[in-house]
């Protein structure tokens, strides 16, 4: 028989004793030598890509086109203005260098060219443990969560159903167990808590009790900020010292689309810059609604829109940290309908980032805010489409990445833990490909060719399954007679039985017995 012939047999063999092995791991038994390092770095190996990997490879503007974006943006802000601005803002902004034009205040170029020019352009979203803090600002994307959900899919009937504040606490903790979600905002209302400022302490306690990354959280009343933050300053132990590493950022929407502000948000900011607390400044204009439909002219308007936040930081507190956020939305214009999936909410989020990065400020937009109310084709269609193309156009935070169904109306258990791999996926793409003498590897191909005539086994084969492969913990590789053996299991049902597993044994106490008795003893509303 030809060395040709005999060649794929060693190959296939040497391939079916890896497989072997990798089986004989998860049975629980441990083959020797080189099957156990390779079963065993299968099991479990670091990612090769993880948060914090670099955008920007996806330009769907021109530099011109930015440029006539950002002079149209400048020109609707220079002669409309804004509307309905509160008299605080009004008379900061006309000592910063704004006009009064009747009730519109309008802004020069000068004006918004200094409100850029003096922004933060990096600073760090802190989380109560130093090692889950996240720089904001330049090339690096990290994925995190939004959303204000009123329902959620319960995991046992897999309907929806209203949520809850024990929803909200759940959510928090199985999120802190996912490695590839690098913050959480609140995702989802809780529906069985009426009174506001009962709602917004509620909220602040369920992120604080589960989890120690960066948090976000909205709020209803300016006057609810100040004992959110004695609450937090509770948590770590003294007066003041949330102010000096404020670990909880505040979304805010202080501008209504189109072109006007909203007097109760624009007091929230003020009490929010106050409490030295981030802010994402949030406009979300909606196409063929609030925005033109034609998408240049969308990008403009809340380019211009977004842009009214940050000079109103400006004349608030300049240089205060503000992420840009810039999260243009879709009307199906058959329906009047809000949509969250589709090609169009990916194209434009990924403008809005490459425009945000432009001018050199914090970006945020959004993605995966599927229209699907399951986990199903659409669902994974969209959001992975959606995630990869605000994360390759370089958002610094790209929200609403994970759980959020129905188009923000849902939220999701295995969606969360579906996404955080999908997302992982993502951040290995952002990584690219490193070309160098050493990866090019020609000696390793020579030694290939001329030796056992395949790579399994070779020290270059198992450094690369280290550095550059990323392993999924849910998504099914198996052949498919293995899957029907094994019960021909749908992700989501893997990923249901992922939720419950976390959420069954991930109960972190991060928060001491005596100042949790101390913090709801202060605040007698909380749950």
């Amino acid at each position: 028989m030809s060395c040709a012939a005999v060649q794929p047999v060693v190959i296939r063999m040497d391939i079916e004793k890896d497989q072997r092995g990798l089986r004989q791991v998860r049975e629980g038994r441990r083959p020797g030598g080189r099957l156990a390092r390779h079963a065993a770095r299968a099991k479990g190996l670091a990612s090769p890509a993880p948060p914090g990997q670099v955008g920007g490879q996806y330009a769907p503007l021109s530099d011109a086109d930015i440029v006539a974006i950002y002079a149209a943006a400048k020109r609707l802000l220079a002669e409309l203005g804004m509307g309905e601005v509160p008299d605080r803002l009004r008379a900061n902004l006309l000592t910063a260098g704004a006009e009064a034009q009747g009730p519109r205040v309008l802004f020069p170029a000068a004006l918004v060219d200094a409100a850029v020019d003096r922004a933060a352009k990096r600073f760090v979203l802190h989380g109560r443990d130093p090692a889950r803090d996240i720089e904001v600002g330049g090339d690096r994307v990290y994925f995190g969560t939004g959303g204000a959900a009123v329902q959620v899919v319960d995991l046992d009937s897999g309907f929806y159903r209203a949520a809850t504040l024990q929803d909200l606490r759940d959510f928090t903790r199985l999120q802190d167990a996912l490695e590839n979600i690098s913050w959480f905002t609140r995702c989802c209302i809780a529906t069985d808590v009426s009174d506001a400022r009962d709602l917004d302490l509620n909220t602040a306690f369920a992120l604080l009790a589960g989890t120690t990354k960066p948090v976000a959280s909205a709020f209803t009343l300016a006057e609810n900020v100040a004992p959110v933050v004695a609450m937090m300053d509770m948590a770590l132990g003294g007066e003041g010292a949330f102010s000096a590493r404020p670990f909880l950022k505040a979304h805010v929407s202080p501008v209504i689309s189109p072109m006007r502000y909203g007097a109760d948000a624009v007091e929230v900011v003020y009490a929010c810059i106050a409490a030295n607390m981030p802010l994402s400044c949030i406009t979300a204009a909606q196409a063929g609604a609030t925005a033109p439909a034609i998408l240049a002219g969308f990008l403009a308007q809340s380019l211009a829109e977004t842009l009214a936040s940050l000079v109103m930081v400006h004349a608030i507190r300049p240089g205060h940290p503000m992420v840009f956020s810039n999260w243009p939305f879709v009307v199906d214009l058959r329906t009047g309908s809000f949509s969250g999936g589709g090609g169009e909410v990916a194209l434009l989020n990924a403008a809005s980032a490459q425009l945000s990065n432009w001018l050199d400020l914090p970006s945020g937009v959004a993605c995966s805010m599927t229209d699907a109310k399951t986990v199903d084709a659409q669902y994974g269609m969209e959001k992975a489409m959606t995630a990869l193309a605000a994360g390759l156009a370089g958002g610094n935070l790209v929200y609403e990445s994970a759980g959020m169904t129905a188009a923000l109306l849902g939220a999701s258990y295995e969606g969360f833990v579906l996404d955080n791999e999908m997302l992982g996926a993502v951040q290995r793409v952002l990584r690219g490909i490193e070309v160098s003498e050493d990866t090019l590897g020609v000696e390793a191909i020579r030694d290939a060719v001329l030796g056992q005539g395949h790579f399994l086994g070779a020290d270059q084969t198992r450094e690369a399954m280290e550095r550059d492969y990323l392993y999924p913990r849910l998504a099914d590789r198996s052949d498919p007679r293995s899957w029907e053996l094994a019960g021909a299991q749908e992700a989501r049902t893997r990923a249901k039985a992922e939720a419950r597993h976390i959420l069954a044994t991930h109960r972190p106490v991060y928060l001491e017995a005596a100042r949790e008795s101390a913090i709801r003893a202060a605040f007698p509303c909380l749950r």
